[in-house]
């Protein structure tokens, strides 16, 4: 599949089947998701590796929304480095590249993937940060559950031409 029929086609997966995730698919999305544009290439990133069903069990504790959890075989936490970066609105723009690129490269290796919000909800990122031990510096900013899809959503033409101006509004 092409990069441009990729980017129309990956929608959003919430149920998941049981089917195993291939070996060497965590590193090739991780890799893509290190390869997104960075500020000043700070590469300000950290990523927490979730693929136990205890420790995806437990966000639902702190993530209500992410039901897609409790099909999903991983997630990957995308997180902002403050050390290496101090500004949290590159921080947050970074992470958000990243979350793209590893959703995409999901997309291109058959799995499916849902973006689950965090940033900027305090409550959130103070759970994920006291279930996952993170240090004060890293912040989490999104959530991707992942795995082989249970379900096929259609996607729908998003062009709006009334959304594009050139030169001035």
């Amino acid at each position: 599949m092409d990069l441009f029929t990729a980017i129309l086609n990956r929608r959003s997966i919430r149920k998941y089947s049981d089917k195993a995730m291939p070996d060497g698919a965590l590193d090739k999305l991780l890799k893509s998701a290190m390869y997104a544009p960075s500020a000043m290439n700070n590469q300000a990133w950290q990523f927490v590796v979730i693929n136990q069903r205890k420790k995806l069990d437990e966000i639902l504790k702190v993530i209500s929304h992410a039901e897609m959890l409790k099909s999903a075989q991983a997630a990957v936490l995308i997180c902002g480095d403050l050390d290496l970066e101090k500004n949290i609105d590159y921080v947050q723009q970074n992470c958000s590249a990243a979350t793209q690129n590893l959703m995409l490269c999901a997309h291109g290796l058959g799995l499916g993937s849902c973006w689950i919000g965090v940033y900027p909800v305090k409550e959130i990122i103070s759970g994920l940060q006291d279930l996952f031990k993170l240090p004060e510096h890293i912040v989490p900013i999104s959530l991707v559950s992942l795995g082989y899809p249970a379900e096929n959503p259609i996607a729908e033409d998003r062009f709006k031409t009334e959304k594009v101006h050139f030169n001035q509004w």
